[in-house]
């Protein structure tokens, strides 16, 4: 198994850009093994953080301790306000910093609420384990490279943008830059897929079956329910594990997903419902 696994995709906001962010844990299969053996309840431990060729420490903390008997383990992680890690983030997420600045200093100081990024403004920091259980990769990923992956892949199939993912195809023509800026985006969409297909034992969301496991083989792959090459969506919520039938029946009959049901419909009146869902929200108006 690869030593750099899925984390989380954190999406930028203030805390994040300041002093730290805490980390949902629904479906993190690979980290949560790795941190049972890491850290136990109430304990907090110095991590260390790879960033564009930087190296930077921060802190651990696991949230959950005897008193609060949570059901599930916290963990949050910390650094120094303005320190090395903060003001590197700043800098590389200078649009998100300027943006929040603003909504703060034009708004009413007794108002704390959350400020949002604006869906086109979003920007995130993947994070990955390495072969060092102390020792974690950030990749910090811009507005720009969003925006230079939306042209690589403008007007192409989804079927193809989902295969060039999963099989790690690569675009020689791109220079290296854009390579680059590329590879972040196909890595974390595989990455999270990866994830889910550990979270459901390879086994397909609708019908619930393991594809070549009579041979001992397991095949899945995953789906983006809003198409990546309009959504540029890669969010867990946005990703399904489907067998090949299922994903080649998806792709070829272009059905309604219904979010509130958890059904997809197809135009000729088929439901095809989800059996097994560990991890999309349910969207209700």
């Amino acid at each position: 198994m690869e030593s750099e696994n899925y984390v989380y995709k954190k999406e930028i906001d203030w805390s994040t850009l300041m002093e730290g962010f805490t980390l949902p844990l629904d479906n993190q299969v690979i980290f949560l093994r790795n941190m049972e053996n890491f850290l136990q309840r109430g304990q907090s431990k110095i991590i260390h953080f790879f960033m564009n060729g930087k190296t930077y420490d921060a802190k651990i903390v696991n949230m959950n301790n005897s008193v609060e008997k949570r059901k599930k383990d916290a963990y949050q992680i910390r650094y120094p306000r303005n320190g090395e890690l903060s003001q590197a983030l700043q800098q590389y997420f200078f649009k998100s910093m300027s943006y929040i600045k603003m909504i703060r200093e034009n708004r009413d100081p007794k108002d704390r609420s959350y400020i949002k990024m604006p869906d086109g403004l979003k920007e995130y920091l993947a994070i990955y384990t390495t072969e060092y259980e102390d020792t974690f990769l950030l990749e910090p990923i811009a507005q720009d490279d969003f925006q230079v992956m939306k042209k690589a892949i403008q007007g192409m199939r989804e079927r193809t943008v989902e295969n060039e993912i999963e099989y790690e195809m690569e675009d020689k023509s791109s220079g290296i830059e854009k390579k680059l800026q590329i590879v972040k985006i196909r890595k974390l969409n595989r990455k999270i897929g990866e994830n889910l297909k550990l979270l459901y034992g390879y086994r397909c969301q609708i019908c619930g079956q393991v594809i070549g496991e009579k041979y001992g083989s397991h095949i899945a792959e995953a789906h983006h329910i809003d198409y990546f090459v309009n959504s540029l969506n890669n969010d867990a919520n946005n990703q399904m594990i489907v067998c090949p039938n299922h994903h080649s029946v998806i792709h070829d009959a272009n059905p309604v997903f219904d979010r509130r049901r958890m059904v997809y419909r197809f135009d000729n009146g088929v439901e095809e419902r989800i059996s097994l869902n560990k991890h999309l929200f349910i969207y209700v108006k």
